[in-house]
């Protein structure tokens, strides 16, 4: 599938780092660096522009070395690209850790993971069919 992308960076554009990765690496484009506080979030711009197939999402999720040293996470993950958007793609970070980040122009930030999806229509109805679990919510299988 190709996707039409500007890139208005001087930053590589995203990329599959291995042979079966699904998510692309997104990367910070900050004329100057941007300091994260612990429990502060941002903004983060990429240069990027896409013209995604309708049908398809582009789904903006953290990376996990990033999470996991750091507390750097996106925080409406995952975030929705949707086929008609035509502005920057940005990521919204928090640092849910303990240190100042630093993002710096160029710095891998996010991963990018094109999904194909489909479209729902409502079936308005006044019952729905049995299931063994039925209206069980929230700690209703034993397992909290």
């Amino acid at each position: 599938m190709k996707i039409k992308i500007i890139n208005t960076s001087n930053n590589e554009l995203p990329a599959y780092e291995t042979a079966h990765a699904a998510g692309m690496d997104l990367r910070s484009f900050v004329s100057e660096s941007i300091i994260l506080n612990p429990n502060s979030k941002a903004l983060i711009p990429t240069g990027l522009f896409m013209e995604i197939p309708v049908g398809y999402e582009a789904q903006v999720r953290p990376r996990s070395g990033l999470a996991f040293k750091h507390g750097i996470t996106v925080l409406n993950s995952p975030g929705t690209i949707d086929a008609d958007y035509r502005g920057e793609v940005k990521v919204l970070l928090i640092n849910h850790g303990t240190e100042p980040f630093e993002i710096k122009n160029g710095e891998r930030i996010a991963q990018l993971v094109i999904a194909k999806h489909e479209t729902a229509v409502w079936e308005i109805t006044t019952e729905l069919s049995e299931t063994g679990r039925g209206a069980g919510g929230y700690g209703s299988t034993g397992k909290i």
